[in-house]
């Protein structure tokens, strides 16, 4: 079959193309300009933030280009073969067989642009054009499967345009998770506005598919509403993106297992980063075990517009948030495709945290000078801020038998509760506190209840000393220094003050105790009770919990939140 294309053919996709490069450009400027500056940034600041949105909005740009380019040639040459009677499958370059699908050039185009191509013919000469390097000189192994380089499972929204993507690698470990409790922690130290300029990429680092979905019905249970509205994205790779991790090089003399373990993250977070690259202006690598502070992406953001309003920092490479590992690194989208290469050229030669140090090594210094004019130059690029941000708190690592006790010093001490206002109550309980740790001061936002082991029958109550609407109801038990000091199979419920507890029980999806409350919420698996009280309830006369088994731990209740129309 001829695959020539016609002269009037080729005017038109020309045409296409034109408006394309012109139109790209053009919503760039219009979409910056547009951007709602607030009177309190001062300008410098708006210019740093108007070049960071530049910076990405180039780097998206500069793929199209790519993209419009290789198609451009694949159509100019396509259009002189069909010109010139080329027909076929395959077609011979001195002596070599040239395959159009297995083409280096495709992989890094758009579905759309490789279908394009493929339909307009299944061959073409690369009249003397350089074949440069790509992902397959480096990982070859990624030619076996024309997937290889496509999630092998996707949650997504496609959400795009944020101003930071956070990165969360995880993996399965022997031991405790923390991820969940990772995730609920960045959650409630934001803001509705930061949500709204945030994005969270889960990259679940395993090829059993399975587990993997096992951990994104675990995310979707505690974070449903997040996932619906894009803020949270979860991914996990295809089992052809590794290469056989049991024939790497043995290096820095390090054991198989250990080889196999940083071999295999440098892969990991080079796949995360080029996956989350267009979907924000920054990107910050995070651990699927650490704790941040209230306010942390203003903090960061109003951080990096400073440090790019400044002349002697305005080429930085990296923003540290975090003393330990490549924690709460944060990093210009547009530079990602620097460390992505690196990662890839050198996954089997040194751990990620290393590997970063040497790419800004070799970026400024030189053999000609000394180690302290290196360290003043590599300062420049790598940006430390104090005191840091986020804390990791895990102790057992992914690397199985490896037990990581570091802790941040810069982070400060890690807060045992979180105080809030709440409706005016009477409280009590049945459950006996350990010293001054009372349920009454926890509930004023002092401290924090820490109790004796809760028994079946046990009460917390809440009696309000006159009815209240409450909206929503949050309690949090545990902290990150006794995690399992935590409420189980225990109960939320709520006493109308109508006493019309059967009506509304009939009228509303509740089951009713023996005395007459509505059972409206639960504890999960993490300790946390939060849901929304059904304003067909009407006011309130008293909020209790109920613990209905027997606990081996004690218990801490570090946050009580009861959201009411009488406090704000």
């Amino acid at each position: 079959m001829n695959m020539g294309i016609s002269t009037s053919s080729m005017r038109r996709r020309g045409c296409l193309y034109g408006i394309v490069l012109v139109l790209i450009p053009c919503t760039v400027l219009i979409v910056v300009i547009g951007t709602d500056y607030t009177t309190e940034q001062s300008m410098s600041q708006r210019m740093a933030e108007f070049q960071m949105r530049m910076q990405y909005l180039e780097s998206m740009y500069r793929t199209k280009q790519e993209d419009v380019a290789i198609l451009s040639q694949y159509l100019r040459l396509a259009a002189l073969n069909g010109a010139n009677g080329v027909t076929g499958a395959t077609s011979s370059t001195d002596g070599a067989n040239v395959s159009l699908a297995n083409l280096d050039l495709l992989d890094g185009l758009s579905p759309d642009s490789r279908s394009l191509i493929r339909n307009v013919t299944s061959t073409t000469r690369l009249a003397e054009s350089l074949k440069l390097p790509t992902a397959f000189h480096f990982l070859p192994h990624l030619l076996d499967d024309s997937a290889s380089l496509q999630p092998s499972y996707i949650e997504s929204k496609k959400r795009q345009g944020v101003s930071i993507v956070i990165g969360i690698p995880t993996v399965k470990r022997d031991k405790q998770s923390y991820l969940v409790e990772t995730i609920d922690n960045l959650i409630s130290n934001m803001d509705e506005e930061e949500q709204n300029d945030t994005m969270i990429v889960l990259f679940v680092g395993e090829t059993d598919l399975d587990y993997v979905r096992t951990v994104a019905q675990e995310i979707r249970t505690r974070f449903a509403s997040y996932i619906d509205s894009g803020f949270i994205e979860i991914i996990a790779p295809a089992a052809s993106y590794y290469p056989n991790m049991n024939n790497l090089r043995q290096t820095l003399n390090d054991s198989q297992d250990r080889v196999r373990w940083r071999s295999k993250q440098n892969l990991d977070f080079a796949f995360l980063m080029a996956y989350a690259q267009p979907k924000g202006a920054f990107y910050l690598q995070l651990e699927d075990d650490i704790l941040t502070k209230k306010g942390f992406v203003t903090i960061m953001k109003n951080f990096a517009l400073e440090k790019t309003a400044k002349k002697e920092h305005s080429e930085w490479f990296v923003l540290d948030f975090c003393q330990l590992g490549f924690i709460g690194k944060l990093f210009k989208s547009a530079d990602l495709p620097w460390l992505i290469t690196f990662f890839q050229m050198f996954f089997n030669d040194k751990p990620v945290d290393w590997l970063l140090s040497h790419l800004i090594y070799v970026k400024v210094c030189s053999v000609d000078k000394d180690g302290k004019s290196c360290k003043q130059e590599m300062s420049k690029l790598w940006i430390h801020y104090k005191p840091s941000l986020f804390q990791h708190i895990g102790t057992q690592s992914s690397l199985r038998g490896k037990v990581q006790k570091l802790k941040d010093k810069q982070f400060g001490k890690i807060p045992n509760f979180h105080p809030h206002r709440n409706p005016p109550a009477v409280v009590r309980t049945g459950i006996q506190p350990y010293k001054s740790y009372t349920l009454q001061k926890a509930y004023l936002g002092e401290s924090f209840f820490w109790g004796l082991m809760p028994q079946p029958g046990d009460l917390i109550e809440f009696k309000f000393k006159q009815p209240t609407i409450v909206r929503r109801f949050l309690f949090r038990s545990g902290n990150f220094e006794q995690p399992s000091d935590r409420f189980y199979n225990t109960t939320v419920e709520v006493l109308p003050a109508s006493g019309n507890t059967s009506l509304i029980s009939a009228a509303l999806p509740f089951n009713v105790t023996k005395d007459g409350f509505l059972v409206v919420g639960s504890f999960n698996n993490i300790g946390i009770a939060d849901g929304v009280i059904d304003s067909k309830i009407g006011k309130l006369k008293e909020l209790r919990l109920h613990v209905n088994s027997d606990s081996q731990n004690w218990v801490i209740l570090r946050e009580i939140y009861l959201q009411s129309n009488s406090v704000r």
